[in-house]
């Protein structure tokens, strides 16, 4: 009995040696290089991420294949560490890359891990959240590496829409690595400390003979404000976890169940007064839509998604009496809240994000059209405007649409009308709904009697009061049955969580297909 006991200690003895240099990961001197950059290490960002004592590892003893390249290279865990958790409460899987190991590069063991969680996440039903910090593909492993990321890219495409995926970017990601980020639901960098590119910028000196740092050419201010790669952007490691557990609190786990309802003790009959004070009555003079959500949403809280890129057009995430809604809101304090390229690819991708995750979607409307130029044109501004059009009509979630100001042209059907498939359409008396404004009107339809007027300019401003008292007001679409009702500013609160409580069973059936041909 006694030698039974030495036997089952050595055997403790050698798991616990085993494990305690597997959670060591690449060392003390590199974990301290690590720090000092400012970072955490792999398995202190999941302890930052996740409920205290809520992870559960998988794969800890895994090793690499040991081809020839890689005899004698130690790789304690595969340089990436896997499991599941819980956030607030609800169960998550996680992968997070070791940069201590190998510099978290990727081989064919490495990839199998996070595949296995991935498959996991799918099988339950829970959000699947990549932390990155890798140098890209491992090179002593050859295709083996590229069939890893092969593996990974797949099951970021199947299980799109069944779960949420979520990417922080926490270090490097390069190369081929970005685009397993790239087709996940969305991306949250750390400011300073991580970047993304496909080429990088000795590749990019040796063949364009630009010069561009590593910042510079794919930090995370840049893919915030200039490509939209990115959706949300934080100070650091800590806070960039912060935002996906905040991030998280606004998803379903996943494309069957609801958003979790967050109990409030904002009244859902509070009146809006405020509004009549932010919204001005002059269509030239802009103001602020964020005010405008702010007064309308519970407690004033709302989550905005890519608020530094396309700013002329605003989406994110907020609760009406403690139920998540999307929203989609025109800013006319940019570019008069005018739908570009951008701005269109933006808002596409967010009603989509939406209606996979079976959130209701909230559209404030004061749009004057699309954006003219040669340059939007010849970009492709029909394609691109077109996609908000696609993903409009084809959500099946409750969508309410709201004009709080003007809705002209072919922007009054791109920011989801009637016809576009808005189960309630609401207007405030300031809205006017039309194909342009009174002033392109009137030197249209009025032209031959301003040009055979004595007096042209005064005919002229005449013929622009006349269309405005005519169609720049709500009435005239709404007599059409293209609006709902006229409603005063101060009851929208009130009303907006009547129709979303209308709504929250809708069902839609649609056409059988295999899938639709967004326009791309």
């Amino acid at each position: 009995m006694a030698d039974t006991n030495v036997q089952l200690q050595e055997l403790v003895a050698e798991m616990e040696s085993r494990r305690a240099k597997i959670l060591a990961g690449g060392g003390t001197e590199r974990q301290k290089k690590q720090k000092e950059g400012g970072k955490l290490t792999a398995r202190e960002r999941i302890d930052a991420l996740l409920d205290p004592g809520s992870f559960l590892e998988f794969g800890t003893f895994t090793e690499h294949g040991h081809n020839r390249l890689m005899q004698g290279i130690e790789a304690p865990g595969e340089g990436v560490v896997t499991g599941r958790g819980t956030v607030n409460g609800r169960q998550v899987f996680v992968f997070s890359q070791d940069f201590t190991v190998l510099g978290g590069s990727l081989g064919k063991m490495n990839a199998q891990k996070v595949s296995k969680v991935m498959d996991l996440a799918a099988k339950t039903g829970c959000p699947i959240i990549g932390l990155n910090d890798s140098a890209g593909a491992r090179i002593q492993e050859g295709v083996d590496s590229l069939s890893g990321y092969g593996e990974i890219f797949y099951r970021n495409a199947i299980y799109s829409g069944a779960v949420p995926q979520i990417s922080a970017i926490l270090g490097p990601c390069a190369g081929g690595a970005v685009y397993s980020p790239a087709l996940t639901d969305f991306i949250v960098m750390s400011r300073g400390s991580s970047y993304m590119f496909i080429t990088g910028p000795e590749v990019i000196k040796s063949v364009t003979r630009e010069e561009v740092s590593f910042d510079e050419l794919g930090g995370a201010d840049v893919h915030n404000k200039k490509s939209g790669v990115a959706h949300l952007e934080g100070e650091g490691d800590e806070d960039v976890l912060r935002l996906v557990r905040e991030l998280l609190s606004y998803l379903p786990q996943n494309a069957r169940e609801k958003p979790p309802v967050v109990p409030t003790n904002d009244p859902r009959e509070r009146t809006t007064p405020e509004l009549l004070e932010i919204v001005t009555t002059d269509q030239r003079k802009p103001y602020a839509m964020h005010d405008v959500i702010s007064t309308l949403v519970d407690d004033a809280h709302f989550f905005e998604i890519q608020p530094l890129w396309a700013k002329n057009i605003i989406v994110g995430f907020a609760r009406l009496n403690g139920k998540v809604v999307g929203i989609v809101a025109n800013n006319p304090k940019v570019m008069a809240g005018t739908l570009n390229i951008d701005a269109s690819d933006k808002a596409a991708r967010f009603i989509r994000t939406c209606d996979c995750y079976n959130i209701p979607i909230l559209t404030l409307v004061d749009v004057t059209g699309f954006l003219p130029g040669v340059a939007q044109e010849h970009a492709g501004i029909i394609r691109h405007g077109a996609k908000m059009l696609y993903a409009y009509a084809e959500a099946s979630v409750p969508k309410i649409t709201l004009i709080t100001r003007k809705s002209y042209g072919g922007a009054y059907l791109a920011m989801n009308s009637r016809d576009m498939g808005a189960d309630a359409v609401y207007a405030w008396p300031t809205a006017a709904v039309a194909v342009m404004g009174a002033e392109g009107a009137a030197n249209i339809v009025y032209r031959r009697e301003i040009q055979a007027s004595a007096n042209p300019e005064a005919t002229r401003a005449e013929k622009i009061k006349q269309y405005k008292d005519t169609f720049d007001n709500p009435y005239v679409a709404a007599a059409k049955g293209y609006i709902d009702d006229v409603i005063p500013m101060e009851d929208t609160r009130r009303i907006l969580i009547q129709t979303f409580e209308m709504l929250e069973h809708k069902e839609e059936a649609r056409p059988y297909k295999k899938h639709g041909n967004i326009p791309l």
